[in-house]
């Protein structure tokens, strides 16, 4: 039986009591499907660059790299250098963001199902800003071939793979940005060629965030730059209920971490009053990858019946007054471990 060694950075403001909720809901995974996780924490964030003076240390970079995967909770000011930083050492070049209404939680249509392809080590988060004199600043924009092909590859494969619509959006602004975003909509065109099974289309970033909102079930892959996929996709997570309902993955061809979207909401630090499904579900995506990476089902297994428990604990109102219910953020938690141990099959 295999031991996945799962590195955990508990994170900053509610990211705590998220991963504490979240470690609840994969105890009882492994209980109920024999699994073994070993999980063991990475600290990093803003209260570990006050204790330490440094964001990101190198025995918590020591620790992600000896492990299968990582489990991250959301990361305050330091962000930049902290899963920024761990997404270029790892070329974690793939950010995947499903939007997906569940029962009880979505505020718009029940059939949304959606998910950002996401560009994830280059564009203007590359960091490359300056100063020239005392009121100029510059922004560079990087994008490469390489880096549009990868991403573009992992769209068309995304949708082949899903129960969707079998169907790739482009998200680009090569009208005005004719050479970044006329490089990446031109190896998108050039990739789809590659995938006749899957239908391609191509949308202005602008024209895509009305479209968002007007008529979001039409959509299916949706796969952008950096900075694009960023924006977009936290206005669709409103769609289903807010930031806490949207897991994410940062994917590479050997390694991947997954988190919550959204940030560490230190105003709401302590009150256990956040919604954890934001990281339960980037925990059931972690279980999906190691599944498929290691040819395991009873990852596979677990991951889904999380999503089902997830459903179930939505369906009966134990939730969290965000979403209606009068549970805090570990008692929604422990609703949702609790289903876990009583499924079947």
């Amino acid at each position: 039986m295999t031991e996945y060694r799962i590195s955990v950075v508990p994170g900053d403001g509610i990211g705590p009591e998220l991963t504490e909720a979240t470690l609840k809901v994969l105890i009882s995974a492994q209980a109920r499907f024999g699994l073994k996780l070993r999980m063991f924490e990475a600290e990093a964030g803003d209260a570990c660059f006050q204790r330490r003076g440094v964001a990101l240390p190198e025995d918590s970079v020591e620790k992600i790299k000896a492990s299968h995967a990582c489990l991250k909770g959301p990361v305050g000011e330091t962000a930049a250098d902290v899963i920024v930083k761990l997404r270029l050492m790892f070329d974690l070049y793939a950010n995947l963001r499903p939007i997906k209404a569940y029962p009880a939680a979505s505020v718009a249509r029940p059939d949304i199902d959606m998910i950002f392809v996401r560009e994830n080590t280059e564009d203007v988060y590359k960091g490359q800003e300056f100063t020239i004199g005392n009121d100029t600043t510059i922004c560079l924009r990087v994008i490469t071939r390489r880096n549009c092909e990868r991403i573009a590859k992992k769209a068309f494969e995304t949708a082949r793979l899903r129960n969707g619509k079998k169907k790739v959006t482009a998200i680009h602004k090569a009208n005005v940005m004719r050479v970044t975003d006329g490089l990446f909509a031109s190896v998108c065109r050039e990739t789809a060629k590659q995938y006749p099974d899957i239908m391609f289309n191509e949308l202005y970033v602008d024209a895509a965030a009305m479209r968002l909102i007007k008529e979001p079930q039409e959509f299916d892959v949706l796969c952008t730059c950096n900075m694009f996929g960023d924006i977009l996709s936290d206005e669709a997570a409103q769609l289903i209920g807010g930031l806490g309902m949207a897991p994410g993955a940062n994917v590479g061809d050997t390694f991947a971490l997954f988190e919550p979207i959204h940030g560490s909401a230190p105003n709401r630090a302590g009150k256990q009053t956040a919604n954890p499904l934001s990281e339960i579900l980037a925990a059931k995506m972690m279980l999906d990858w190691l599944g498929e990476k290691y040819s395991d089902p009873k990852c596979i297994k677990a991951a889904s019946a999380i999503e089902a428990a997830v459903v179930k604990t939505l369906r009966d109102g134990n939730t969290v007054p965000d979403l209606g219910g009068k549970k805090t953020t570990l008692g929604m938690a422990e609703a949702i471990a609790d289903a876990i141990t009583q499924t079947k099959g």
